[in-house]
């Protein structure tokens, strides 16, 4: 795993500018982990694949999360900050794809009668769901792709003829199997007292980032290239506090 550099921010915001938030976070996990390669990284569980991008976050921007939310009770605009370890249990050890991706243990569940096995979702599961254009067809895709065996008593069954309550407890019980797979933040207006949650989503998080700082970056090289001539690869080699002395040295 390494940081995102200045270049590689640009490569990742461009890789990514037009796909879809899913292709998003596999093209930073694409430049941050080179050895893995697409495949590999998107046999990862959704919740090993955010818990790879809160590092390479925390290795190129720091831990800290900063955000906004707006009060739905009074529409105060609220200022967030948030320690990426903080979303961590206790004792969490990072994933490392190269060695992850096969650990997505099956897991066993009954209700109703019904006994079940499943796994979680990887993003090449969800890909190939978000594919359909119907909402409830990528869903049913998701769950039969997902749901190993669904028997009752010795019967085996289709996952189209289970019951829909089971279904939706099956789909909680993903969230529930392992840490990071649902962040939830707990929120507070300071303003009217309103008490809510927030779901945290760390891939849109990073993407909004990568974006500002793409911008942020095309700017500095369009000055410093304007100003002495340079090319755009030798002034994104160069340190963020080198940048920001020679743009000092332009004036406003």
């Amino acid at each position: 795993m390494r940081p995102l550099s200045a270049s590689a921010i640009l490569e990742v915001w461009e890789r990514g500018a037009s796909r879809t938030p899913l292709e998003q976070a596999l093209a930073i996990l694409e430049v941050a982990f080179p050895q893995a390669g697409h495949d590999v990284l998107a046999q990862l569980t959704v919740p090993e694949r955010d818990a790879c991008l809160l590092s390479v976050h925390e290795l190129t921007f720091g831990s800290q999360l900063n955000g906004l939310a707006n009060c739905p009770a009074c529409g105060e605009r609220i200022e967030m900050t948030l320690d990426g370890h903080d979303l961590y249990p206790p004792g969490t050890v990072m994933p490392d794809p190269e060695t992850t991706v096969g650990s997505n243990p099956e897991r066993s569940f009954s209700m109703d009668g019904c006994s079940l096995t499943f796994r979680l979702p990887t993003s090449a599961d969800l890909l190939a769901a978000v594919e359909l254009v119907d909402a409830e067809q990528a869903r049913r895709k998701l769950l039969e792709t997902c749901i190993l065996s669904a028997r009752v008593g010795r019967k085996t069954i289709p996952v189209s003829r289970l019951p829909v309550g089971v279904l939706e407890a099956i789909v909680e019980r993903m969230g529930q199997a392992v840490p990071l797979a649902n962040p939830r933040l707990a929120v507070t207006c300071p303003a009217c007292g309103h008490a809510w949650t927030l779901l945290f989503d760390i891939a849109s998080y990073f993407w909004g980032e990568i974006c500002a700082w793409a911008r942020r970056l095309l700017h500095e090289v369009h000055l410093l290239a304007g100003a002495f001539g340079w090319r755009e690869a030798d002034i994104l080699a160069m340190s963020a506090l080198r940048r920001q002395a020679y743009l000092e040295l332009i004036g406003p």
